[in-house]
């Protein structure tokens, strides 16, 4: 029965309820006007005037809609099942000759149950025969017409939706780059900085010049990178370079970094500034003091990047948002599979982001 359910909902999901009902009515009473007309001028089954006309049409349309909803719905399973088993993307071929193969055969065998149904209620006055082969013709020839308006209007309405998504997805990119680009240009880490760099400038001048060339750097790839859905492991282990060494002017030897990665793992992929952001979330909601280091470590596992820290929370820290680690999974989920995950163990905290093999991602070409 769970099967059934499913089924039905997948069915319903590929042509609505609403919309079969008005094809097939549409489709039964087109076909019975055709029929009748051409039985009528070519002598096969004449009518007697317009009240004839009429029932004709009333019973014929009875039974066209009650079995062509039954060919309709083997029609729409058909469609699933191949979907599944014979995509049109992979296997043309073989869905072609056996859908066709598959369209006639159904639409023989509800004609023959047509026909003995109505046979059975008002028995037909031509030879049995006759009208055994005339039926299956007839439902065989709309059935295949049928089997085309459904895959054309599934065709049609998928690349619709698709449209649509690729639209919604494109807007949501947008202003996820927005909220990215906006949270480094954050003036709390502006004044930070410039604070840092003021006092360098009247005791280590040289000290303050390469502040001021990492300072440079950190935006000059925020800006050459916020469009692109994916960079290297290295490209973005330059940039975090860049970042950390202004945070370790400022907070000096209670900013702890190490990191230990493969050289053979900086050519996988990530979404730019990734690390940074947990970085940055790190260094914001603990407390960094020279008795009390902030300790960091950035290795990998697998295809994992890990970065973890110990956990020592700021007493008066706001709360978090939960906004770039929801960020960060939208851009993750529009580009593989995976997910970034996030956990506490014990006194640590570890922030797992997956990498991605450059000949496997469409954007390998960063």
């Amino acid at each position: 029965m769970l099967h059934m359910a499913r089924t039905y909902r997948n069915l319903h999901a590929l042509f609505p309820t609403k919309r079969l009902i008005i094809l097939v009515i549409s489709l039964s009473f087109f076909v019975q006007i055709v029929v009748i007309a051409y039985n009528h001028f070519s002598g096969f089954h004449p009518l007697d005037g317009m009240l004839h006309f009429f029932l004709r049409l009333a019973r014929g349309l009875i039974y066209s809609t009650v079995f062509g909803f039954l060919i309709a719905l083997a029609d729409l399973w058909l469609i699933f099942w191949l979907t599944h088993k014979f995509p049109w993307s992979k296997q043309v071929t073989a869905r072609l000759l056996f859908q066709f193969g598959f369209t006639l055969a159904m639409a023989f065998v509800i004609s023959a149950l047509f026909t003995f149904t109505a046979d059975s209620i008002k028995p037909y006055s031509e030879r049995i025969e006759t009208v055994y082969i005339s039926n299956a013709l007839i439902f065989g020839v709309v059935n295949i017409i049928l089997m085309i308006v459904f895959e054309a209007w599934i065709f049609s309405d998928e690349t619709t939706a698709a449209r649509k998504q690729a639209r919604l997805l494109e807007k949501e990119l947008s202003q996820i780059r927005f909220e990215v680009l906006k949270s480094q240009i954050n003036p709390h880490f502006l004044f930070n900085s410039l604070n840092v760099l003021s006092g360098l400038i009247s005791k280590d001048t040289r000290k303050a010049q390469e502040f001021i060339d990492e300072f440079s750097m950190v935006y000059r790839y925020v800006l050459e990178t916020i469009e692109k859905k994916m960079v290297s492991l290295e490209q973005e282990l330059g940039f975090v370079h860049a970042y950390l060494f202004l945070q370790q002017i400022r907070y000096g030897q209670a900013l702890q970094v190490t990191i230990k990665l493969p050289a053979e793992k900086l050519a996988m992929l990530m979404p730019p500034l990734s690390m940074q952001l947990v970085l940055e979330n790190a260094i914001k909601h603990n407390i960094i003091l020279s008795e009390k280091p902030l300790l960091i470590n950035i290795s990998c596992d697998d295809d994992y990047l890990v970065i973890r820290n110990n956990i020592q929370t700021k007493v008066s820290k706001n709360k978090s948002t939960g906004l770039g680690q929801a960020n960060l999974q939208k851009r993750y989920a529009m580009i593989c599979s995976k997910q970034p995950e996030f956990t506490i163990e014990s006194l640590h905290y570890t922030a797992r982001l997956p990498l991605i093999k450059p000949e496997n991602n469409e954007y390998s070409d960063h």
